[in-house]
């Protein structure tokens, strides 16, 4: 476990505060974050990792071989694997998670959308633009902005890094 994720109690208010920053119903015990990673849009590949309680849980981490795209298009390979993923849970009754974080901004997230709605998936997505570390909650809203010292947004930012790193790694292989 990493020093920068705080105690139990630290990382229980973040997720507090994640979870009404976001109009959730309750902490996200379970998030789960997706990356693609290319070179110019080839050997395209994906990752998805999966915090609780705001650790990793590296047993659960996926990674995915992008199989219906050439050529670089982020949104919809960000489209397959979330419905890879989903499609898995459901036919596993494996549960859904609390929380999906899409690496991505706008056109992401409403490719993640389109995804879940196909398999009538009910789970909060949600998008974390890199640039200003905007989180898109509806591809048709303006992105919220959570306080740079935010313990929500430095949450989802371990996790997207993470997910990003695994996706690299991935891909080097």
């Amino acid at each position: 476990e990493r020093r920068s994720a705080g105690t139990a109690a630290d990382r229980a208010k973040a997720l507090e505060e994640l979870a009404g920053a976001l109009g959730l119903g309750g902490s996200p015990e379970v998030i789960e974050c997706f990356d693609i990673s290319n070179i110019q849009g080839t050997n395209a590949v994906a990752s998805m990792v999966q915090f609780r309680g705001g650790v990793p849980d590296r047993s659960q981490y996926r990674r995915y071989r992008i199989r219906g795209y050439e050529g670089a298009n982020d949104p919809g390979m960000i489209h397959e694997v979330v419905s890879r993923r989903l499609q898995f849970c459901l036919n596993e009754n494996a549960g859904l998670p609390d929380l999906m974080v899409i690496d991505g901004g706008r056109t992401q997230l409403a490719r993640a959308r389109e995804a879940a709605d196909a398999l009538g998936a009910q789970v909060p997505i949600i998008s974390l633009a890199k640039k200003f570390e905007e989180v898109y909650l509806d591809p048709e809203r303006e992105p919220l902005r959570l306080g740079e010292g935010s313990p929500g947004l430095k949450i989802l930012q371990q996790v997207r890094d993470e997910a990003h790193r695994f996706a690299v790694g991935y891909h080097r292989n």
